[in-house]
């Protein structure tokens, strides 16, 4: 059995929590003067366009009354997280693709099971091959201490390694706490997001992580609660129930809608808003994302946006922690370069963040890549928010993302080696997997 941190290891976690704290406020004071003057909120033809064509695409309405703040890398997607799970009185609900033993593993860990001995819920849904390497004594720990578990899709025989189930996984990454605060995004339980990508400069530093998450307050959490809930209820042997309570009041300007599928469902709600919203385009689509494996349709639409005068910009990784999606991706540059798309692929950290700008009003945070992984395999789970206020926030942090990246021209395309084009003609075979 896990026994509990010691005093250094609560040390550590304050440290954390207070320069996590101390980053996302410099982090928001950065954005806000990066606000361009006359971006605030705007009411007119672009957020109404999109607006529709967003509810037809998902197929329900958007939920008003809510704040959604926009967290950028580990160390302050932690530090919320945890202030958030400090504050809890009746419930904690979360689901994580990965959930490490150590760093910040470590620490969510004492939270949960300090508020499990305060007669809080707990609720803790992992995927099994995400978590594949996680020793089962932290899991036994927390059991024991009274977190309740659900794992995901386990493999627990050689015989599912070669079925179709292999490929069906968890990769959301959600927490709701007492029904009244949400996160979502792209960060996991790891401690690869120890150093926040600002920490690029740094020669003893390990390789940051790039990655963006946010924190809802509003009616939108109910949602959120319900998807978790409904998730938690169709893979675990012991079912939970929804909280016995009314909406949360409104809590800011922030219309939005959730964007979720199911793993191994062809109907993808996300993929089809996505793809109505760059057809609905008018001035720019600017997408961050870690894994871009595209579908036909996914390059076309694209390419058709940016023939028609909309200003694309793709930011995607200069280096992958996976080989094959960064390879097959990179198979698709031609195509994009020729029709005019923008590639810039980023430098000085590892790129991870899932984000999607469109007309300075149509934004998305969440888990979901531009791959064919989370179109079709994964279970995911996005916001989508249509406010300008926040998409101009968004379009600041894309802005300093390009500053960070490397611009991919047609002519360098063309003139890459001959290992880059085997490299990409091996990979782009597998894409379906990828």
């Amino acid at each position: 059995m896990m026994r509990p941190p010691h005093h250094r290891a609560d040390t550590e976690a304050d440290t954390l929590l207070h320069r996590g704290a101390a980053n996302a406020l410099e982090r928001a004071r950065r954005l806000a003067s990066l606000l361009r003057p006359g971006h605030g909120p705007r009411e007119g033809g672009p957020v109404r366009r999109h607006a529709h064509v967003l509810m037809r695409a998902l197929r329900q309405r958007l939920v008003a009354g809510n704040r959604v703040e926009l967290l950028i890398d580990g160390p302050a997607t932690y530090a919320a997280m945890f202030e958030a799970i400090a504050a809890a009185r009746e419930r904690v609900d979360i689901e994580s693709y990965i959930v490490e033993a150590d760093g910040p593993g470590e620490e969510l860990a004492r939270r949960l099971l300090a508020k499990c001995g305060e007669g809080v819920r707990v609720n803790l849904l992992f995927d099994g091959f995400g978590s594949l390497t996680t020793r089962s004594a932290y899991f036994d720990a927390l059991r024991e201490g009274g977190v309740r578990l659900c794992e995901y899709n386990p493999l627990r025989s050689w015989r599912r390694l070669f079925s179709r189930a292999v490929h069906l996984r968890d990769h959301r990454k959600l927490l709701v706490v007492d029904g009244r605060v949400a996160f979502l995004g792209g960060v996991n339980i790891s401690g690869v997001y120890s150093s926040g990508s600002g920490s690029a400069s740094r020669e003893d530093a390990a390789t940051p992580w790039r990655d963006t998450h946010v924190r809802i307050v509003g009616p939108l959490v109910s949602e959120l609660q319900a998807l978790f809930v409904g998730h938690w209820n169709r893979h675990a042997c012991d079912p939970i129930g929804l909280p016995d309570r009314p909406p949360p009041p409104h809590q800011g300007p922030h219309r939005a809608a959730v964007a979720s599928c199911e793993a191994g469902r062809r109907r993808n709600p996300f993929y089809r808003a996505l793809l109505r919203a760059i057809d609905a385009a008018h001035e720019r689509v600017w997408i961050t994302t870690a894994y871009f494996v595209p579908t036909r349709r996914l390059v076309r639409a694209l390419a058709a946006a940016a023939r028609r005068g909309v200003d694309v910009q793709l930011v995607l990784p200069g280096r992958s922690d996976a080989w094959a999606p960064l390879h097959a991706g990179r198979s698709h540059y031609g195509r994009l370069l020729q029709a005019g798309v923008r590639v810039l692929e980023r430098q000085g950290a590892l790129l991870h963040a899932k984000t999607t700008v469109i007309d300075g009003v149509w934004a998305t945070v969440g888990s979901a890549n531009l791959d064919w992984r989370s179109f079709v395999h994964n279970a995911e789970a996005n916001v989508v928010v249509l406010d300008a206020g926040f998409g101009a926030q968004m379009e600041a942090v894309f802005r300093e993302d390009v500053a960070a990246s490397r611009e991919v021209t047609l002519a360098q395309w063309h003139a890459r080696g001959w290992l880059q084009r085997a490299s990409e003609a091996l990979a782009r075979r597998f894409e379906f997997l990828l």
